[in-house]
């Protein structure tokens, strides 16, 4: 691995790290989703027109606000037929951003030993930080045992994964979903991985809605689970999530945007106005996310 992937981050001046924002587009112009998809999750999200800005534009937006960035897309091939954008793309234009960028990988968990084989090339060659699933777009229970060689290749590689949990965007309003089904998509599947793999640093991403208190529960439950706040506006986030987030899971609830789907700046608009312990402000905006990413303990 060069040192071009090493971070060249700042973390003691940034004002925050935005664990989950998202890259939908690659300098080929393939969008991560087909257009009926897209075009329902923009619908959904009421997200304008700059839905797909690229690795280079996050990277720009988030300097200009002194942030950094985890920055993924999801590669669902199997379970969509849509081929996925770059993956590669990404962690190169992260290696080449790096003092803002932080690169997550993605594989298609139904490709079986390919996808482990790819998992390691992805931190070995591109130097990611850590792995994207999203089991309801990629059509997969995550505690079926199938898919555990590939958790052991994450945690031998010493990086988190970062889970889709509760409802989704992706296909929303569309007849059947587009296919997508929600129950995959359960944070409780999800603790059998975190009991299964006491090593594995896990993060449930999004308030879970409808499994909020399963959500609660689990993150209080095994210590090496984590949630993020990311693909809701904050002045909706359930109550008991936030009364969490302020007390008992102030060490474990992260910042996340789910931008460009949710603007940046909204988000920490809506999220000043919620009833959150000043102590607990500066653990959820960077230094929970830094013990993740392993660079602190």
């Amino acid at each position: 691995m060069t040192d071009k992937y090493d971070y060249a981050i700042d973390f003691d001046s940034i004002a925050a790290i935005d664990i989950h924002t998202h890259v939908e587009i690659d300098g080929c112009g393939h969008r991560s989703l087909d257009d009926e998809l897209m075009d329902a999750s923009a619908k959904y999200f009421k997200s304008g027109e700059d839905r797909t800005p690229t690795a280079q534009a996050i990277a720009d937006h988030y300097r200009a606000r002194n942030m950094a960035a985890v920055v993924f897309t999801v590669d669902a091939q199997s379970a969509t037929g849509h081929p996925s954008n770059s993956v590669e793309e990404i962690a190169e234009l992260a290696a080449a951003n790096n003092d803002v960028l932080i690169p997550f990988g993605s594989v298609d968990p139904l490709q079986g030993k390919a996808a482990i084989t790819r998992a390691r090339r992805l931190v070995d060659e591109y130097g990611v930080k850590g792995f994207k699933f999203h089991p309801s777009m990629q059509g997969f229970e995550p505690n079926d045992r199938r898919y555990y060689p590939l958790y052991d290749a994450i945690t031998e590689a010493g990086v988190p994964a970062l889970f889709h949990t509760g409802q989704t965007g992706i296909g929303a309003g569309l007849p059947g979903g587009h296919g997508i089904k929600l129950r995959y998509s359960d944070p409780m599947l999800i603790d059998d991985v975190a009991a299964d793999f006491p090593d594995l640093t896990i993060v449930l991403a999004h308030p879970s809605v409808p499994w909020v208190d399963s959500q609660i529960a689990i993150a209080t439950h095994k210590s090496n689970v984590y949630i993020d706040l990311s693909g809701w506006s904050p002045k909706y986030f359930p109550p008991q999530l936030v009364r969490a987030a302020s007390g008992m899971l102030r060490h474990k609830v992260l910042f996340g945007s789910d931008f460009p789907v949710i603007q940046v700046d909204r988000w920490m608009k809506d999220f000043a106005d919620l009833d959150i312990k000043a102590e607990a402000v500066p653990l959820i905006f960077k230094q929970n996310a830094m013990r993740v990413l392993g660079i602190t303990r």
